[in-house]
């Protein structure tokens, strides 16, 4: 019964293992057809709630930052549970983690978007945001996507490893009395 713990933390992170190699390879939200693991649909559906309310937040600094408002907030509330989960309990900050390198990947695609403008958004007629964050510079679009994918991909690879550790280490600490 010991061990029931851990085979479900291992478990839990083979699944984000998978996710993260879902991201890495087959996350391309512009293209038609495209069906994503239901966790990573859901995510995105709440990562869309929170990058909605940060053009609402952010419209009071002016136009440039309510633009660069939604994929900002959509990532810095990953990043603030992070904190807050990192003070409060170290063993249960590898979600929020990876929450924020999906969000990493899925604004990464986003930019990716801006020359072709492909992806739908939420209403006809809106701003793509980062089209109109580059324009004039479309050009440094698909660098800064790269970088922020890679990102995105290496926090949740991260998250993954770290949870890989925290799992082991438990696991020692409680066999350790046998061995040592």
């Amino acid at each position: 019964m010991k061990y029931a713990g851990l085979a479900l933390k291992l478990a839990f992170l083979s699944y984000l293992g998978y996710l993260w190699f879902f991201l890495a390879t087959s996350y391309e939200p512009a293209v038609s057809g495209y069906s994503p693991p239901v966790v990573i649909f859901v995510l995105d559906i709440i990562n869309l709630f929170i990058h909605e309310a940060g053009h609402f937040i952010f419209k009071l600094f002016g136009m440039w930052v309510h633009i660069g408002g939604g994929s900002l907030f959509q990532c810095l509330i990953p990043l603030s549970l992070l904190v807050v989960t990192w003070r409060e309990n170290r063993n249960h900050v590898v979600y929020p983690a990876f929450w924020l390198g999906e969000n990493l990947v899925n604004v990464s695609a986003y930019i990716q978007d801006a020359p072709v403008r492909k992806l739908k958004l939420i209403a006809k007629g809106l701003i793509h945001d980062w089209h109109w964050l580059l324009r004039g510079n479309l050009e440094m679009a698909e660098p800064l996507a790269t970088t922020v994918f890679i990102t995105g991909l290496v926090v949740c690879a991260a998250a993954i490893a770290l949870g890989l550790f925290a799992a082991v280490q438990a696991f020692r600490d409680r066999v350790g009395g046998v061995d040592g």
